[in-house]
């Protein structure tokens, strides 16, 4: 079952979050692209599939939708929500040319841009500079092009990363998990993501903690103990890393404090690339 929500619409751009409960591994029939749109995943993850190529979306991965392309998606976790920002040509060219249809690596700011857009139907912000922020952010991002993953194992393990299995906590689980050994993986993994492991469980987890945040999360020391950090440090030392901002900054801005003042700088972080 699939639900939409508008959250802004404008005769420029519109932001939508799509909610999807289906769970199962099976494509679905395919479906016709509407206009030009960037897609990023506000929780879970799910895969998406256009002329025949692949691609597993998660909040480390959105992609970019081109009108005429048929589009087929699978729900293999089930519970995805994302967000289909849909733009107009001239005002994506605000922030750069329009992407190629394809795959769009989404890093911490980016993910910070994409949570403060959904706001906007909920504060006195404006939501075409959040969205212009939001494209600034994510536009030069494309992962690295690198041969077909045949076995489709790194693909396994992001998605293990992803659900959180207990086994992807370290490498070493991870590979046995995945019946490959620790070089193997670590070496396939990087060639396909353009990271390695640990960066990218890192990455995942500055995810859960921005939504953490985002609900209210006031005590630093649980977070960091739930995320699976060393401690309250570790969390800040990463969150700084992948996003660029410390925990209690993030946590005002996702409450809502008004962009002024000491934000302004702050801010500008999120539209930088």
């Amino acid at each position: 079952m699939r639900s939409s929500r508008t959250v802004v619409e404008t005769p420029d751009f519109s932001v939508r979050v799509v909610a999807c409960g289906e769970r199962g591994p099976g494509w679905g029939a395919p479906e016709e692209g509407g206009a030009d749109a960037l897609v990023l995943v506000h929780r879970g993850m799910f895969r998406v599939r256009a002329g025949g190529r692949p691609l597993t979306a998660d909040p480390t991965m959105g992609y970019v939708q081109a009108p005429g392309l048929d589009y087929s998606f699978a729900h293999p976790a089930g519970g995805d929500v994302c967000t289909v920002i849909a733009v107009a040509g001239h005002l994506w060219h605000t922030a750069g040319d329009v992407p190629a249809a394809g795959p769009v690596a989404v890093d911490g700011r980016v993910e910070l841009a994409h949570r403060l857009l959904l706001r906007s139907d909920r504060d006195a912000a404006d939501p075409a500079e959040r969205l212009v922020r939001t494209l600034a952010a994510a536009g030069v991002r494309r992962p690295p092009r690198a041969a077909g993953d045949r076995t489709g194992l790194a693909r396994r393990a992001r998605e293990a990363i992803v659900a959180g299995d207990p086994d992807s906590a370290d490498l070493v689980r991870l590979s046995r998990l995945l019946d490959v050994s620790p070089a193997h993986l670590s070496r396939v993994f990087r060639r396909q993501v353009g990271m390695t492991v640990s960066r990218y469980r890192n990455r995942v987890r500055a995810s859960r903690a921005l939504r953490r945040l985002e609900e209210g999360e006031t005590d630093l020391g649980v977070l960091a103990a739930d995320l699976g950090f060393a401690d309250q440090s570790h969390l800040t030392r990463v969150l700084r890393a992948e996003i660029g901002l410390p925990p209690g900054r993030l946590r005002a801005l996702l409450a809502g404090i008004p962009e002024s003042g000491r934000h302004s700088r702050e801010l500008e972080i999120v539209g930088e690339s």
